[in-house]
């Protein structure tokens, strides 16, 4: 990799959108990858950041709605729900040689991804920010903050630093991981009893951690207990912690969806507690109770356990 990288970002939304744009600010290359639509808005307007942490500027990229050339990275920064459609913008034999970086919600998706593409290209990292496309081409990064975990257990050590270091160049701290299982169940675990509860509830995070707080220490002590027996951190009084410090205005992309009518990502961040809750023998009532509640509603699908 030189110093001018040459980057897909597959769904540019919150996440990708705002990534993309710092990328594109920063000197590289940036391929949007999206619906017909959404290329035309964005190889017209690009993309167009309003942000207190970054500043409020406009990114010029390219979009096309396939990947038809090689690329050093691909970021992938859809939803769950929309991951095996938008997958077919990314041809295995297009990507080739390139990092696939899933920025995905959930812990189950590398497997599926190492199944698919290069094994020892598969990248998975996990972002904290608070990031929303309001219309195509626009995005508001509402967090004081952007930091990325990046990892990939056989990732040849020199691809995920070079990586890292342009992220952070870029804006959004980044740090490579050594650990993947660890990087995925740290932000599990932070991001499923928010996610949850928001949504079952319809308000911010404020309300959650004040009106329902001990269902809140409920969940997160069940979901620091799973993520222990799976070989992830488990600090609920850390968790809680970190609640606590939070905006009280804060809000999960879930409650987002919920409001929005889209579908929701239930089954990657519930449903995957659960089965892996099922899996160590570990109770897990609480989440059982909010999951099932949450799964009757619009938009929401649990598959069996596997």
């Amino acid at each position: 990799m030189g110093n001018e990288l040459t980057v897909a970002v597959l769904g540019p939304g919150g996440v990708g959108g705002l990534l993309a744009a710092l990328l594109s600010r920063a000197g590289h290359r940036v391929i949007c990858l999206s619906g017909e639509e959404t290329a035309r808005t964005l190889r017209t307007d690009g993309i167009r950041v309003r942000s207190g942490h970054f500043g409020d500027f406009t990114a010029r990229v390219e979009a096309d709605t396939h990947l038809r050339e090689p690329v050093e990275a691909c970021l992938v920064a859809v939803k769950h729900t929309a991951l095996d459609a938008a997958l077919a913008r990314v041809p295995a034999p297009a990507l080739a040689d390139g990092l696939l970086v899933p920025f995905l919600n959930g812990v189950e998706h590398p497997a599926a991804l190492r199944a698919r593409y290069r094994p020892d290209r598969v990248a998975p990292a996990v972002i904290r920010v608070e990031s929303t496309r309001v219309a195509p081409g626009v995005i508001e990064h509402g967090s004081p903050f952007a930091e990325i975990d990046l990892t990939g257990a056989e990732v040849p050590r020199i691809r995920l630093d070079t990586l890292a270091e342009t992220l952070t160049a870029a804006g959004p701290a980044t740090r490579v991981q050594d650990d993947e299982t660890a990087a995925l169940w740290a932000k599990m675990s932070f991001l499923a009893p928010m996610a949850l509860l928001t949504t079952r509830y319809g308000v911010p995070l404020g309300d959650v951690r004040t009106r329902h707080r001990d269902e809140l220490t409920a969940l997160v002590e069940e979901t620091a207990a799973i993520s222990r027996a799976c070989g992830g951190p488990g600090d609920p009084a850390q968790t809680l912690a970190r609640y606590d410090a939070f905006p009280p205005s804060m809000r999960s992309s879930m409650q987002r969806d919920a409001e929005a009518g889209r579908p929701l990502e239930l089954d990657a961040i519930g449903g995957a507690l659960l089965r892996a809750a099922e899996r160590h023998g570990i109770p897990a009532p609480v989440t059982a109770g909010v999951v099932g509640e949450l799964s009757a509603g619009p938009g929401a699908q649990i598959s069996g356990s596997s």
